[in-house]
């Protein structure tokens, strides 16, 4: 029996196994679902599989720089606990290296890790560690200088947040005191240029129906939201915020003094977007005994 790419994603969704664990399973079992996640009982990856559907919000961003390309992965599990493991940093920590010459997400899960992939070595950790585990985000950057810095470091380029950031001119310590600005103001975006233009336009159009609010005459609304939107690109972009260094600056300006031009950066904080739904065992318990 063919096996059919439907087939395949069918089985990664009601078990969770990888995409070549599925396919394999359905191969050796001539395409019956049925025996084909009992298939993958027998190899403990439906088990590994179980605890997907928990939420994984916690890990470890790791980063790592080689030459002029640098690299952030963002690796989750469920409780911080598993953050300081020595053998989930590990992990993290080969996940980061293999990182480095991949393209995208898809291109890391694939890529090899000690002769498996990134993602079968993370199906195989889930089921020794007993949390659910997964390689969430990636992102890399390139520059003439690219510079890393992680917070709340748990072990060497690994911690809470990883940031790195990439520069033309400048050095290693200014760069690494922007990284620092940047994990801890959290800007949207390098420049005005760099931002999404409908959310430009949402975030004029607010200010235009605070501004009306007042009764003011439309011109007078006109050079207030000019002066609004200069204030807005001043809290959202990197270059135009205020350097936590020195205060009196700009970003843009101390890295002109520093000799520097910020050509990008990225931020990956752990769990960041992530809903976490809090069940409260209790409310639930006396719901039922009222019933």
């Amino acid at each position: 029996m063919a096996i059919t790419a439907s087939m395949v994603k069918e089985l990664r969704d009601s078990t969770g196994a990888g995409m070549m664990d599925a396919k394999k399973a359905l191969t050796e079992t001539a395409g019956d679902m049925e025996a084909a996640v009992d298939w993958l009982r027998t190899k403990g990856l439906a088990k590994a599989a179980k605890k997907s559907g928990r939420t994984a919000a916690e890990g470890l961003v790791a980063v790592k720089v080689e030459g002029g390309r640098g690299v952030a992965v963002e690796v989750n599990s469920e409780t911080d606990f598993v953050g300081k493991n020595a053998d989930f940093q590990n992990m993290v920590a080969g996940i980061a290296d293999a990182a480095v010459t991949a393209a995208d997400l898809d291109a890391l899960k694939a890529a090899d890790m000690n002769g498996k992939s990134v993602e079968q070595t993370v199906t195989d950790a889930v089921a020794v560690i007993g949390e659910n585990m997964s390689v969430r985000r990636m992102a890399a950057i390139e520059g003439d200088v690219v510079v890393s810095y992680v917070h709340n470091a748990a072990a060497p380029g690994m911690g809470n947040i990883g940031v790195l950031v990439a520069m033309t001119g400048g050095d290693e310590a200014f760069g690494k005191q922007v990284a620092m600005h940047i994990a801890a103001v959290n800007p949207v975006s390098l420049s005005e240029a760099d931002l999404d233009a409908a959310v430009v336009e949402k975030e004029k159009q607010v200010q235009i129906d605070i501004a009306r609010e007042s009764g003011k005459p439309e011109a007078v609304i006109e050079k207030m939201i000019v002066g609004r939107m200069k204030k807005y690109m001043s809290e959202v972009t990197l270059v135009n915020q205020q350097f936590v260094i020195n205060p009196d600056l700009t970003v843009a300006d101390a890295a002109k003094e520093a000799g520097a031009t910020i050509t990008g950066f990225v931020r990956l904080e752990v769990g960041e977007g992530i809903e976490v739904i809090k069940e409260d065992f209790a409310a639930e318990v006396a719901k039922v005994g009222g019933a």
